[in-house]
């Protein structure tokens, strides 16, 4: 968790008024995470923060590619990302009377800086589609053919199988009909 301290804001000396900041996440950043969906890539992150007397608005924009697998074949496959995201930071002075929500991060006065790469990789990882798939977007090229295809010949069964199926089984698709 060392390197991640690159992501971190030191807020008491900044102006009020907008500051801009820049960050990388590459392979060392996810691998910094247990578990990642993603485990490479390459994104640039800018932040805007807007500071306030008694809030800071943080804008994410997060752009670059990143590699996933295929749920299919299982090959990687670049995968390119523009997400925008704003968070809220809130000052308070009373760390009890309010906690975190999804929208409002609460900061009390005892802190003095805000780390963002939870945030940033968060974000990244809600990008991540569903259910990951190499040609969705035409790239076919990416996609192998040849697990594909022997994936097909070993989810088809053999001859033998259907030969020596249970009669019971074949009365019962007939029903279907």
């Amino acid at each position: 968790m060392k390197s991640l301290q690159q992501y971190s804001i030191p807020y008491t000396g900044l102006s009020l008024g907008i500051h801009q900041f820049e960050f990388e996440a590459g392979d060392a950043f996810f691998s910094e995470f247990e578990y990642s969906l993603v485990k490479s890539g390459s994104l640039k992150v800018t932040l805007n923060l807007e500071k306030q007397e008694t809030m800071m608005i943080l804008q994410f924009h997060i752009s670059g590619e990143m590699k996933l697998g295929c749920d299919v074949c299982l090959a990687d496959y670049p995968y390119e990302v523009e997400i925008d995201e704003r968070q809220i930071a809130k000052f308070t002075s009373n760390a009890d009377l309010e906690e975190d929500t999804e929208e409002i991060i609460v900061l009390t006065k005892n802190e003095n800086e805000i780390n963002v790469a939870s945030l940033i990789y968060e974000y990244i990882t809600l990008a991540v589609p569903y259910i990951n798939r190499c040609d969705d977007e035409g790239n076919t090229e990416w996609c192998d053919q040849e697990m594909i295809e022997k994936l097909n010949q070993l989810s088809g069964g053999s001859n033998e199988e259907s030969e020596n199926a249970d009669p019971r089984w074949e009365a019962l698709k007939n029903i279907k009909k």
